[in-house]
């Protein structure tokens, strides 16, 4: 092949490495579902064969469900940027009733950033050196380490 012939496919792959990749995660249901939802009138058995598994429930009340979706864009090896997110969330009353359903979005949401620490160990450090010809010469015998066969019937 002529490079004349290469030039087209090598920009063709190149536009293919570039292009978005948009992924969807989550459970969240459609909205003539969840305008089917009574606050007051429905059981938590009913929510749930209507909208399905919650993606999750709160950790101390287990009368508060999340429905929760996400889609992301990557391109690249960039990070992912959201492009949409939707949490539904269905409170229950104590008899397991519908007491309040809420449906937030991507601005309700908070970006974290994680907080970088080290935890104190015991021993020592090595440095990458030390660490990569450390072992070299431990494997032979050495006094006082036992390396002796054990006697029959002993265990």
């Amino acid at each position: 092949m002529h490079a004349s012939r290469l030039a087209p496919l090598a920009i063709a792959v190149l536009i293919a490495a570039c292009s978005p990749i948009v992924d969807s995660r989550g459970n969240l249901p459609e909205a003539e579902d969840m305008d089917k939802i009574k606050v007051g009138a429905m059981s938590k058995d009913q929510v749930a064969s209507l909208l399905g598994s919650p993606s999750a429930v709160a950790t101390f009340d287990s009368n508060t469900w999340y429905y929760i979706s996400k889609r992301t864009d990557t391109v690249g090896f960039f990070r992912p940027d959201v492009i949409d997110q939707k949490v539904l969330t269905v409170r229950f009353d104590e008899a397991g009733v519908v007491k309040e359903v809420a449906q937030t979005g991507k601005e309700a949401g908070e970006e974290i950033d994680p907080i970088s620490r080290t935890t104190p160990t015991s021993g020592q450090s090595f440095s990458f050196w030390q660490q990569l010809f450390g072992n070299i010469g431990r494997f032979g015998d050495e006094p006082g380490r036992r390396n002796r066969a054990r006697p029959s019937g002993s265990y």
